[in-house]
């Protein structure tokens, strides 16, 4: 794949130069470009993208890189040299959005952190993701997805009670760095429309972990109760949780204050008799005896299958759903009404889907753009558009090594 790829959605004429690896930085990327902005990967040889070599593979391409790299176009650029940092610089000037999720300082001692970047483009958003952001004490630390997922407190609420902390199914460390670091893009951008100036967008993946953790830590600062593991339950809503059926799970949530669901569900369960128990005959009355109720509650569920109680409790109203597994979600006819699985053509995996952009735009829509570039490929085609670079001038580069057009084989042994 070369040359420019289609330029569609809300943020057509944003370019972003990406300098960033393997997931936070990359997941940031890949929602600008899903959402239109030209996404410019700059790789560093031998290997590039470290992701690159991350489970699942095939031939040596990974499917992991395709996940959070699809769209994008590659140029593959030696930091280590002096015309190489040169370059970067030349490209910067002709861009919107830096993104870089290195140590901090760790591209200022080449030469290409903030402070000389927004020298040479003044109006420049910087996204730098990190552990822990580039001030306070553990700002050096080294941080890994794990590890920002247990110092942001997230770990110690996941998985059942008596349980060993859990690490969510998802990487959310990196995950939720990524969307913040797109959000403050996008409040950089807005704001640079009234000043015309650029700004660093500083993002901690620890911040990250504790913004969404929703009354974790208001229950601690007002009320001084440690949040502690709940399994799959809510800690102020009963029932809030999945429960097993007779062929899987279901999961069922009464809103709060929902008097009428929860005679509704009674009845529906044949356990009338609860309906006005006073230790369950409301919301805080079902929380605090959530450890006499649930028995009750799991015995009625796993009487039938998950669908016929789905089908039933719907029509009551009652917030519930199968517990999908990925094969389920992703064959799931929701799934498919809203187009979250999307085909992509890739030259090692042939047509592949992908999980599409959750965001619907009804005027400019997003969407997937392409598949996941090889390493440098698109280096003429970007140094053409951006720097008006011939092709002598390109092939020079790469005689020197500036420019590498092929990934090396890591040794991993």
């Amino acid at each position: 794949m070369s040359g420019a790829l289609p330029t569609t959605g809300p943020l057509q004429g944003v370019r972003v130069l990406d300098l960033s690896w393997i997931l936070s930085g990359p997941f940031c990327t890949m929602t600008l470009c899903d959402l239109g902005a030209d996404v410019i990967k700059v790789e560093r040889p031998p290997w590039g993208d470290m992701g690159r070599m991350n489970r699942p593979l095939r031939d040596g391409e990974s499917g992991y890189f395709l996940s959070v790299n699809r769209g994008k176009r590659s140029i593959s650029i030696d930091l280590k040299q002096e015309r190489g940092r040169e370059l970067l610089k030349q490209l910067v000037r002709e861009v919107d959005v830096f993104v870089e999720n290195f140590s901090p300082g760790a591209l200022d001692d080449l030469g290409v952190g903030y402070e000389a970047l927004s020298a040479v483009n003044p109006g420049l958003i910087y996204a730098a993701i990190s552990g822990f952001g580039r001030t306070g004490p553990w700002r050096d630390r080294p941080s890994l997805d794990v590890i920002a997922q247990g110092t942001g407190g997230i770990m110690s609420v996941t998985g059942h009670p008596g349980g060993p902390p859990t690490r969510p199914g998802s990487s959310l460390g990196d995950i939720t760095a990524g969307l913040y670091a797109a959000i403050g893009i996008l409040a950089a951008l807005q704001e640079r429309e009234r000043s015309g100036r650029g700004q660093l967008v500083d993002i901690s993946m620890m911040d990250a972990q504790m913004a969404i953790q929703e009354n974790a830590f208001m229950r601690w600062e007002i009320l001084r109760q440690e949040p502690q593991k709940l399994g799959t339950r809510h800690p102020t809503a009963v029932p809030f949780q999945a429960f097993p059926t007779r062929d899987g799970w279901v999961v069922v949530a009464l809103a709060w204050g929902g008097a009428d669901q929860w005679g509704l569900l009674c009845a529906a369960l044949g356990l009338p008799e609860l309906i006005d128990d006073p230790r369950f005959s409301s919301a805080e009355a079902r929380t605090d005896h959530h450890a006499e109720l649930e028995p009750l509650l799991s015995e009625a569920f796993r009487r039938r299958p998950t669908q016929e109680w789905v089908d039933e409790l719907l029509p009551m109203r009652i917030p519930c759903g199968p517990l999908n597994t990925i094969p389920q979600a992703a064959a799931s006819e929701q799934a498919a009404a809203r187009e979250m699985m999307a085909p992509v053509s890739h030259p090692t995996f042939g047509e592949v889907r992908l999980v599409n952009t959750p965001v619907k735009l009804s005027r400019t829509p997003g969407g997937i753009r392409g598949s996941s570039p090889a390493m440098g490929v698109h280096a003429r085609d970007v140094l053409a558009e951006l720097l008006g670079m011939g092709e002598d001038e390109v092939a020079a580069l790469v005689r020197a090594g500036v420019l590498v057009t092929e990934r090396g084989i890591p040794d991993l042994g």
